[in-house]
């Protein structure tokens, strides 16, 4: 017979599958990150890159990792994919500033090309890891609205069962009863060489983003 935790692995997604971290507040939470080596990420990675918001924030954005340039800087989406999403929010009629956003693995993974750090796409057992600091997260924002941003940012928050393809812009509900809205990462885009599909995916995406007003104040 399974244990109780095996069981609990066994029937919720990563973020909502192991015990989170008991902290009173995101500061404290962010702490505790720092000194993070729940996987072997942090061994190559200059720092943890914590979500950054509101802790009174009614909706979390969740993307993969962080890249090269949030390793530097510490926060999440500064880089080319987050000015993108700045740029898309703003389109869809979204102040970034009130919500919350993070990443569903919280080191840099990548490899060396020379001086050049290239993205590496973090595995299931690092996303497991990391889904206690992002499950600690939201139990303590309890947000209104969660968006998962690719697929990394989807298996973190519902799991191997749901496909991006099948699922995007349609809003699902989590383990905790929270909605989420399931989209692309914004990185997707820079990836389209073709002008004409990178406008129509761009358009796609800001439609999905617009529904995130509904929940701003709700």
């Amino acid at each position: 017979m399974a244990t109780a935790p095996e069981t609990r692995k066994a029937r919720f997604p990563p973020a909502f599958a192991v015990p989170h971290p008991q902290t009173r507040s995101l500061n404290a939470l962010r702490h505790q990150a720092d000194a993070c080596e729940r996987c072997d990420l942090y061994r190559d990675a200059t720092q943890t890159v914590f979500g950054e918001g509101l802790s009174e924030a009614r909706v979390v954005l969740v993307g993969e990792q962080p890249g090269d340039q949030e390793d530097t800087a510490g926060k999440p989406f500064v880089g080319p994919a987050g000015r993108l999403l700045d740029d898309c929010l703003q389109e869809a009629g979204v102040d970034r500033s009130l919500c919350y956003v993070t990443n569903a693995v919280k080191h840099f993974k990548f490899e060396r090309r020379g001086k050049r750090r290239l993205h590496a796409k973090p595995n299931a057992g690092e996303i497991q890891r990391c889904a206690w600091w992002l499950g600690g997260e939201l139990e303590l924002l309890r947000p209104n609205l969660i968006v998962a941003l690719g697929a990394t940012a989807l298996y973190a928050l519902m799991g191997r069962s749901v496909g991006l393809t099948k699922e995007r812009g349609h809003v699902l509900p989590a383990a905790n009863g929270a909605p989420i809205l399931v989209t692309i990462h914004p990185s997707y885009l820079l990836r389209i060489r073709d002008r004409d599909d990178r406008d129509n995916e761009r358009r796609r995406f800001i439609s999905e983003l617009k529904s995130i007003g509904d929940h701003l104040n709700a």
